[in-house]
């Protein structure tokens, strides 16, 4: 039995827990990405959702496997 929260598997919110196992690794910042976490699954694995919302445009398509297209004269859809 724990001597500071007094159970036998300790509380999260006592000191002796053990630390929270992330679920997934973030693909771009590598850090976890734990329970109740957002984020996306890329073509490249998971991103964060702290990374997600730094990237501009190019780089979300970029994570999605797309790219910006350049219209040219003479081409039809």
């Amino acid at each position: 039995m724990c001597s500071d929260c007094s159970r036998i598997v300790c509380d999260n919110r006592c000191p002796n827990a053990p630390e929270p196992k992330p679920i997934k690794i973030c693909s771009e910042c590598k850090r976890g990405i734990y329970a109740g976490d957002e984020y996306y699954e890329g073509i490249f694995g998971p991103v964060c959702k702290d990374c997600m919302e730094d990237k501009d445009l190019n780089e979300i398509l970029d994570i999605f496997g797309e790219k910006m297209m350049v219209a040219e004269v003479g081409q039809w859809s």
